[in-house]
């Protein structure tokens, strides 16, 4: 019997209104990246909450809203009903909110910080409209893009300067990402894709069980929700312990 994947992600809503804002905005992996940039901060020798929140609205802009309204232009893969043009204002204005709040950065923290708003912003745009024949939309420009970056840019909004352990923590980070990406690589092909699957697990003492389109995703799927919630708790922890100090 044929299996089907009635939504393009676990955290989706049934299509429609509110729910495709919902949908868009991915909040278990927004929060997992949002995540790099406070573990990132909290390596700061003396934390600064006004920058910590300054850099999580910036990446919340530029990754949550901006960069997931230009993906969903490019196809439809969360199969939301939101307009074209509602996408557009939306990546716009949030990108353009997102580099207001570097500028900010570059009078009171560092002239550099002109380099994180360029790379930045390049990333969101070059990656999801797949820009340049598709050469950044990759694996490993998403673990960079959506993990190490995060990171290296949190500890930089805090001190103005990068450290070695700063960037030992954030290729911590891009690997963390590349494991997300492997995994939900796996969970979209079967979600969006996969139409139907027959056959049959069999173990060494003869028990057979039948193989369908929910046990490929199962496994990934379970590690992408347990990741999402330990990333966040990992990050908050790091994030009251430098406070109480």
């Amino acid at each position: 019997m044929a299996e089907a994947n009635d939504r393009p992600a676990f955290y989706a809503l049934a299509s429609g209104g509110w729910r495709d804002y919902w949908t868009l905005l991915h909040p278990p992996y927004t929060l997992w990246h949002l995540s790099y940039v406070a573990i990132g901060a909290s390596l700061a020798p003396q934390m600064h909450l006004r920058w910590l929140g300054e850099s999580l609205l910036a990446f919340l802009l530029a990754i949550g809203l901006a960069a997931h309204a230009l993906d969903e232009l490019h196809g439809r893969p969360l199969r939301t009903r939101i307009p074209d043009g509602v996408l557009w204002v939306m990546a716009f204005v949030s990108l353009a909110g997102a580099v207001g709040l570097g500028i900010d950065a570059f009078f009171e923290i560092s002239r550099w910080i002109v380099v994180f708003i360029a790379i930045g912003g390049f990333l969101v745009v070059a990656y999801n409209l797949e820009a340049f024949g598709g050469v950044f939309h990759s694996d490993g420009w998403f673990a960079v893009a959506w993990g190490g970056f995060p990171a290296i840019t949190g500890f930089f909004a805090q001190t103005g300067r990068v450290t070695v352990a700063a960037v030992l923590v954030a290729a911590g980070c891009t690997a963390v990402s590349a494991a997300q990406r492997q995994l939900s690589t796996v969970v979209r092909r079967v979600r969006r894709h996969v139409v139907d699957v027959r056959g049959e697990i069999v173990l060494d003492d003869g028990t057979k069980a039948p193989l369908g389109v929910a046990h490929l995703r199962e496994a990934p799927e379970a590690a992408l929700m347990l990741l999402s919630v330990a990333m966040p708790l990992v990050a908050v922890g790091l994030v009251l312990s430098r406070i109480a100090i």
